[in-house]
Order: C-alpha cells, then sequence, then structure tokens
C-alpha cells in the first residue's frame, strides 16, 4: 500500500483493466489485509467497471470459508495450482497440496466462481500419455475455462537439480515432453478450447486478460519484492530481498533497478511475445514502428521455417507458428532477432 502512493504516477493514464495477486503465495492474505490492498487501488487509481481481479490459490488454501472471503473482499477471477492429480506426480515435484485436495478445491472452487483457470505440468519423468490423458480429462470434467499448461524445467541451483544431478532423481525428457504437448493440443481443441498462446487455452471468450496484456505489449505496475513493470518505454524490478524493500518504503523510497529499452530490444520483445501468440507477429506493425527495411529482413529471414513448415505468412502479412513450430518457439524467435 505504501508504494501505490510512490508508484502512483508510474502509469499514465493510470486506467487499470486487470489487478492479479500473483506468486508467492496470496491465497495466505486474510480478508482484511485483502481488502486493504484492493480498496487502496481503487481509491488511487481508474480501476474499469469490468476489470478481471485475479487471485492465485494453492489447492491446499482453498475452503468454503475462504471462497466466500475472496469473493465478498472483489476476486472475480481464481487461478488454480492444481499441476497434477496424481499424489505420485505431486510428491516428485514436492507440492504442498495432495491429490485429494486438488479435486477438492475444484468442486469447491466451481461453487463459487464461474471464472477459473487452473495449471498443469507435463513431461515429469512419472507422467505417462495416459495419465496426462486422465488429468487433462479430469480438468474437462469441471468445465473449467481456462487452462495453463507448462512444461517441467529444472532450474538451476534447486533441490530437484542437486536430485538430478546425484541420481536420485530421473531427468525430463524432450522428446516425451513435446509428444505430451502435442497431445494436449489436440486434446483441447477437439473440446473445443482457443490455443491462444502458447502454454494458454480459453473457451471462445474467456481469455485472461491479463495474460493478453503482457503479449500485446501493454503497461503494468508491478508492485512487492522482485515485482516488474512496464511503462512502454523503460522497465524496472524491485530489489527481491524483502528486509531492503521494507527498508527503503520506511524512508519513502522505492529500492529498484532500471533499464531502458532501445528500439532493438523492443523489436526483439515484440518478436518473442507476438510468435507466442495465436495471431502471430504482425509484419505491418514492424513496418509501420521499425521501418521496412526490419519487415524486409523478418520476411527474408522466416523463409526457411516456412519451408520447413513451422511458420505460415498469413494473407493479412502476419508470421504464426504451426503446431510443430511452436515446439520451437524460443529458438525461432532468437533467431529472427536483430542481434
Amino acid at each position: 500500500m505504501k508504494e501505490v502512493d510512490i508508484q502512483r504516477n508510474y502509469l499514465d493514464p493510470d486506467f487499470i483493466e486487470t489487478i492479479y495477486f500473483g506468486g508467492g503465495t496470496p491465497s495466505l492474505l486474510n480478508i482484511s489485509e485483502l481488502k486493504s490492498i484492493l480498496n487502496k487501488v481503487y481509491d488511487t487509481f481508474t480501476v474499469s467497471e469490468n476489470a478481471e481481479i485475479t487471485l492465485e490459490a494453492n489447492p491446499d488454501d482453498i475452503s468454503e470459508e475462504s471462497l466466500v472471503n475472496w469473493k465478498t473482499a472483489g476476486i472475480n477471477r481464481l487461478s488454480v495450482g492444481i499441476q497434477s492429480f496424481f499424489q505420485e506426480d505431486l510428491l516428485w515435484m514436492n507440492r504442498a497440496h495432495t491429490a485429494e485436495q486438488a479435486e477438492r478445491s475444484l468442486e469447491s472452487a466451481t461453487r463459487y466462481f464461474g471464472n477459473l483457470t487452473i495449471d498443469l505440468i507435463y513431461g515429469t519423468p512419472l507422467l505417462t500419455n495416459e495419465r496426462w490423458k486422465q488429468n487433462v480429462e479430469k480438468v474437462l470434467s469441471f468445465g473449467i475455462p481456462h487452462i495453463s499448461c507448462y512444461a517441467l524445467t529444472i532450474e538451476p541451483k534447486t533441490p530437484l537439480q542437486k536430485m538430478i544431478n546425484t541420481g536420485k532423481a530421473e531427468n525430463v525428457n524432450p522428446d516425451k515432453q513435446s509428444e505430451q504437448f502435442l497431445l494436449l493440443i489436440q486434446w483441447l481443441e477437439e473440446a473445443g478450447y482457443e490455443h491462444y498462446e502458447i502454454s494458454n487455452f480459453a473457451l471462445p471468450g474467456r481469455r485472461s486478460k491479463h495474460n493478453s496484456s503482457y503479449w500485446q505489449g501493454k503497461k503494468y505496475l508491478g508492485l512487492g519484492p522482485s515485482a516488474h513493470s512496464f511503462d512502454g518505454k523503460s522497465r524496472q524490478w524491485n530489489v527481491v530481498n524483502n528486509n531492503t524493500y521494507i527498508n527503503s518504503l520506511k524512508k519513502d523510497a522505492l529500492a529498484f533497478e532500471k533499464e531502458i529499452l532501445s528500439e532493438k530490444q523492443e523489436m526483439n520483445e515484440y518478436i518473442m511475445t507476438s510468435l507466442r501468440t495465436i495471431e502471430g507477429l504482425d509484419l505491418s506493425f514492424i513496418e509501420s514502428k521499425f521501418g521496412t527495411g526490419n519487415k524486409n529482413r523478418l520476411l527474408t529471414a522466416s523463409h526457411r521455417y516456412i519451408d520447413s513448415q513451422k511458420m505460415i505468412l498469413t494473407e493479412s502479412c502476419c508470421l504464426q507458428l504451426t503446431k510443430e513450430g511452436k515446439l520451437f518457439a524460443d529458438g525461432i524467435a532468437s533467431d529472427l532477432f536483430i542481434i
């Protein structure tokens, strides 16, 4: 709330379309804390009447009481970190909740929230294709309108990486991850979901406003330790250390780092984010903002991917990844960057 005061002029205009309580674990906030933060945001900024207000919640934090409290506080969209409905997978991923809690949390959440999104993880060593299908079918049985699915990645210097390096845990298999990603696309498209971004699927009209804002390059303000903000021309990120963050606010200051984006960085970011979306990379936009030379360069560089059927060029002059191309999205984007 103190940071809101300091950053009240960061966004211009200050019109807010989405509010997102993200991880750590915001579902640990009590009702008075949640209301206080939301009231502060509403008092300080101009918030859309139809703003999407999301709270990330762990299955083990979801109860009838918490659901009522969140809805009363003004939360209108819930993001539940299910990851898997199989106990063995959850133990392997070191998740705090159980398979039973995962299922029970959705049974409760769907009674209070029509706007729900859940996270699933694929590509873990224990997850067979059959189990992966059962996870997806379980989500579909609840009628969840939005699903985010991520391939398991092993972060450096984590306990999991150490276990893999010492042979105590099996490493991930990239071929298996690719296969399960393609199966996921098939199953969800057959169920009527739109694959509108590499990791995100939604029923018609149920895309995430918040996530879409990032891919569209909209301005945003991040509050809290390590939170990132973007004003259209520069990025800044708050210090990670909690004590440093708190002590700076006590002095009516904010501890952060900042970078001004060059035209090259702006264009590369657009390439990266746009290729992840169903609309793709708009070459007309590239030409209008970054010049005809850059448009022609991208067209030339993309030919190899069009020829290998990893990308298509639409009649509206957009470069879109095919299903196979989505498996190589980061590499293709990187290859198209201005160096």
